[in-house]
């Protein structure tokens, strides 16, 4: 455990101070504060840190395409335990611990539910002590940063790294990578073997930053490896010399300083088009053969036998974004370690595990043969490989061509990423119960049924450090006066809560920490929107990605339907509601930003009309992310999980929020299944189709929106106001979302569960006059939520994937 004394971290931070701006403390911006305060911190654990990484037994390595990290400085401080020492030296010095907290930038390194899942994936393996690492890229811009002109989403570039430094990161040139893209491939004959050449080749050097992640209350430091794309600088050590040469003409030279910088520019270009689809494939290509070559790299120091890999290192692609780790381990193994083809496939699926995230055909990704083949020759090659001995199988097993069509990695002159992840890699697993359900007896059925010992379920979490301890305070301090504080290494003593259900004191004690929350988010949004909301509404939530399938037209469809309610009858029985949105669209998604207009232009006539204002305000907060998150999360009094039933894999602000003592409404989707297992019928809203209902009407059709639109009043008002003018400026918006709707019959159900929805916004209605009683579900929520920590997810991955069969398995099992 790291400790330090308030002296020696002053005279630290005074030092620091004078060696980085040359300058005494009372002269520094806040950010050069913090950019000390970070630098004192890091000299404190960097022993620690590289004794974590000093090889010892087997580790895993997590790669995903983003890590939505949120600011580190308060969860650093708090899984380290200095918060108080660091926040009284720096009062001695007359500073704010928390203004510095406020100047810290979100990293943009992530969009949603994927992005932070993999971040809290991180924090749990520190905190359970597993050596865990990730792999990623540096963004420059990250992910756009969001803003709303007339009510229109806007995306200008996110530059979090304005510093010209991320205070967190250490840059290692030494351990800089190349990775090789475009060029020839050219086989020789050597003995009895074949070499492979890789000639002409565009060289991209992978330049790593690391940001260390702190384990709870331990000794355990992992990384998070973050690759930058560079130039090849002539100096860099390793040979190139069958690269492209681009020392001539100066129109060359900046060409290829292009080429290579633009792979670490943007999370997500837009792929709607080729060019941003390349730069997503070159993206792709480029962190997962970074990543491995650099983990090959890090066993050879071992000096240990390449065919024992498997007993060393583990290696887990998180969606189909990192697959090219597959035919890039075999490509290592093959060219630069000479192993046959039948002992590095051996070595390749037994290393490698895959999560699915998604039952959406549209986001299993496929890339077009020609694309692959030109910007990875030799990548390609592999895959066709793989591609041929595993059509020899399929046709050995199986008579059923259009299974085999179905199942091949290669079809329709496209490679299936999802295809080659389950055939490359020994465990396929969902990320909730009813998504892994899906996906054996639907989606992935033909795979299952083949291999039904790959595929398993591991329901998503999160990290209740960063999403109840930190984000919300006081409620942390009751629990642990309640029940003692071991609640905070296992979650599951949080059901000890229970038994305070029935204490009116207790309680009320946890509707004033919610009412305190509010009131703290209620003068954010004063003062950033310069709107005021009423603490005492209902706080009504839905934050997350902007996607039709996650309905939040649904949510803004039902507001206008009240609104006219309200209009209609001034008494309308409604206990206020301040309804809070929180999403991006993707630039090229065009009906999710109409969506996002719609909102914002219905929120603009309600709140401007006298006549509803005290009973509805709806705030659409810009720029939705992790900071953003834990100032509305711990206010929400209902979390909206409305998806359409089987569309969401799992959510995870369903689990936030829940933590936090917010009520969910919900379909039976994701994981929704599994918190409504948890708290049972009286402490969660639901409504909507059933699974099975959106699969047959998927199958066999049956479902007209026309005469729903048609024969519901209600219904017709609202679709109507898409286009009758009633809400202004929505012409062209208002026509893109009423086709979706009726002319092309409305894909996801909107319309279908809208009555049922309106239903349990009013069952929402009664139960929140009734405090006690709703006070105990906020109470029974947050006792039932233990389970849906990562450390739990993680520890379910350790002893099921990652270490299965090994000596340490048992080290792993906390939970």
């Amino acid at each position: 455990m790291v400790t330090i004394s308030k002296k020696k971290f002053k005279q630290s931070f005074e030092t620091k101070m004078y060696s980085l701006y040359a300058q005494p403390i009372k002269d520094a911006t806040n950010e050069q504060l913090l950019s000390v305060l970070c630098c004192v911190i890091k000299d404190i654990i960097a022993k620690r840190w590289i004794e974590t990484n000093i090889d010892k037994e087997k580790e895993v390595y997590y790669f995903c395409i983003e890590f939505l990290l949120g600011r580190q400085l308060k969860s650093n401080l708090l899984n380290l335990d200095i918060e108080d020492s660091i926040r009284d030296g720096l009062k001695e010095l007359g500073i704010e611990l928390d203004d510095l907290i406020n100047a810290e930038t979100d990293p943009a390194l992530g969009n949603g539910g994927l992005g932070r899942l993999a971040a809290c994936f991180l924090d749990s393996m520190a905190s359970l002590k597993i050596n865990g690492h990730g792999y990623g890229i540096r963004y420059q811009n990250g992910l756009f940063e969001q803003k709303f002109v007339n009510g229109y989403q806007v995306e200008v570039p996110d530059n979090w790294l304005s510093q010209g430094a991320y205070f967190w990161e250490t840059v290692r040139p030494n351990k800089a990578i190349v990775v090789k893209f475009e060029g020839e491939i050219e086989l020789v004959k050597d003995n009895d073997r074949l070499k492979v050449k890789h000639k002409n080749y565009i060289p991209v050097m992978a330049m790593p930053y690391d940001i260390p992640i702190i384990g709870y209350h331990n000794d355990t430091i992992n990384t998070l490896r973050l690759w930058k794309s560079e130039i090849q600088s002539r100096d860099f050590g390793q040979n190139t010399s069958n690269a492209k040469n681009y020392s001539g003409s100066y129109e060359d030279a900046l060409a290829y300083k292009y080429y290579a910088e633009e792979i670490s520019q943007v999370l997500y270009p837009n792929d709607s088009n080729y060019a941003g689809r390349l730069l997503r494939l070159k993206q792709e290509y480029f962190f997962t053969s970074a990543g491995i070559q650099d983990i090959i790299r890090k066993y050879r120091r071992t000096k240990q036998d390449i065919k024992s890999l498997q007993n060393k290192v583990a290696i887990h692609i998180n969606d189909t974004h990192p697959t090219l780790c597959i035919p890039e381990l075999m490509r290592i193994l093959l060219d630069e370690e000479g192993l046959s083809w039948e002992e590095a496939w051996k070595i390749t699926t037994n290393t490698i595990s895959y999560t699915n995230h998604t039952i959406m055909a549209e986001a299993m990704e496929k890339w077009p043969i020609d694309m692959i083949k030109t910007l990875l020759p030799r990548i390609y090659m592999i895959i066709e490989e793989i591609n041929r001995r595993y059509n020899l199988y399929l046709d050995d097993k199986y008579n059923d061509e259009n299974k085999k069509q179905h199942m091949r990695i290669i079809n329709w002159d496209n490679v299936n990423m999802a295809n080659l992840c389950i055939v490359g890699s020994h465990s396929i697993n969902g990320v909730a119960a009813l998504h892994t359900k899906l996906l054996k007896k639907e989606v992935l059925r033909d795979f299952y049924e083949d291999k039904p010992e790959k595929f398993n379920n591991k329901t998503n979490g999160i990290a209740h450090r960063r999403w109840l301890m930190s984000s919300n305070p006081e409620l942390s301090d009751l629990i642990t006066d309640l029940i003692g504080d071991k609640w905070k290494k296992d979650t599951t003593r949080l059901k000890d809560l229970e038994k305070y259900k029935l204490n009116t004191s207790v309680l009320n004690r946890l509707d004033e920490i919610k009412h305190h929350n509010k009131e703290h988010l209620a003068d954010f949004i004063n003062n950033t929107y310069n709107v005021q909301v009423n603490p005492n509404s209902i706080f009504d939530v839905q934050i997350k990605r902007l996607h039709a399938y996650k309905r939040q037209l649904l949510n803004i469809l039902n507001i206008l339907d009240l609104y006219h309610e309200l209009l209609e009858n001034p008494n309308f029985d409604m206990q206020p509601r301040t309804f809070i949105f929180g999403a991006k669209a993707a630039p090229g998604y065009y009906l999710a930003k109409c969506i996002i207009k719609f909102i914002n232009s219905v929120a603009d006539k309600i709140n401007n009309d006298p006549r509803v204002n005290e009973k509805i305000k709806i705030i659409f907060v810009e720029n939705y992310g992790v900071s953003l998150a834990e100032k509305i999360i711990p206010a929400a009094n209902i979390g909206e999980q409305i998806s359409t039933t089987t569309k969401e894999a799992s959510g995870t602000s369903n689990m936030k929020l829940m933590m936090n003592g917010a009520i969910t409404l919900a379909t039976l989707d994701g994981a929704n299944v599994e918190i409504f297992e948890q708290v049972g019928e009286d402490n969660i809203i639901l409504f909507g189709l059933s699974a099975q209902q959106v699969l047959d009407y998927n199958k066999y059709g049956g479902y007209s929106a026309l005469d729903l639109y048609q024969s519901n009043r209600r219904i017709k008002r609202v679709v109507d106001d898409l286009i009758n003018g009633f809400i202004p400026n929505m012409d062209s918006e208002g026509r893109e979302i009423y086709n979706s709707l009726i002319t092309y019959n409305d894909e996801y159900f909107v319309l279908r569960d809208m009555e049922n929805y309106s239903e349990a916004q009013a069952k929402i209605n009664k139960l929140y006059q009734r405090k006690e009683q709703w006070n105990r579900m906020s109470l029974m929520n947050i006792a039932n939520s233990g389970i849906f920590s990562t450390d739990r997810t993680i520890s379910e991955y350790a002893k099921d994937i990652w270490f299965k069969g090994c000596e340490i398995n048992e080290k792993y099992i906390k939970l």
